[in-house]
């Protein structure tokens, strides 16, 4: 009577189980990212807007002449044209809001740019305002939900006619 081997099933079956756990290992890490990447994206969302915001409410100060920055002067340009006045900045905590602080930034120039049509022989006065918004969440930098986002707004106004 001739033996036949016996095993390959149970070889097979062993190999078949490590690829289905390789399988579900690859599974689990992609997974992982891809919540991680999905949860950036709704920080990123959050800190842009809060970047807006803050941009907002330095080209309101500054078009109003508004005194609440960190200094409690109003964002002004420079005596002497086309040298930037003094840098204004104001902290702004949107953490019950958005979970983010936001750093705001004015700088106003003003210049001269062509004739006054109402005094012939008057240059026209305009302020240039560069409103820089940076908001953070706060988290550590080297942390995966640490976001930061940074908005740069220049505005143009005639101060003169």
């Amino acid at each position: 009577m001739k033996r036949y081997q016996q095993g390959l099933g149970m070889i097979t079956a062993i190999i078949i189980l490590v690829i289905l756990a390789a399988l579900a290992a690859a599974i689990a890490v992609f997974s992982s990212t891809q919540h991680l990447t999905s949860a950036q994206d709704v920080l990123s969302a959050r800190a842009w807007q809060a970047a807006r915001a803050g941009n907002e409410w330095g080209l309101f100060m500054a078009r109003n002449a508004g005194t609440g920055w960190a200094s409690g002067t109003a964002c002004a340009p420079s005596a002497v044209a086309g040298t930037p006045g003094v840098a204004q900045t104001r902290a702004i905590n949107l953490n019950a809001e958005l979970g983010f602080t936001v750093t705001v930034t004015c700088v106003a120039t003003f210049f001269n740019e062509g004739e006054s049509s109402v005094a012939p022989g008057v240059p026209k006065t305009f302020a240039l305002y560069t409103i820089t918004s940076q908001a953070s969440n706060g988290a550590n930098v080297t942390s995966p939900t640490y976001v930061e986002r940074t908005r740069v707004v220049i505005a143009e106004v005639q101060l003169t006619l």
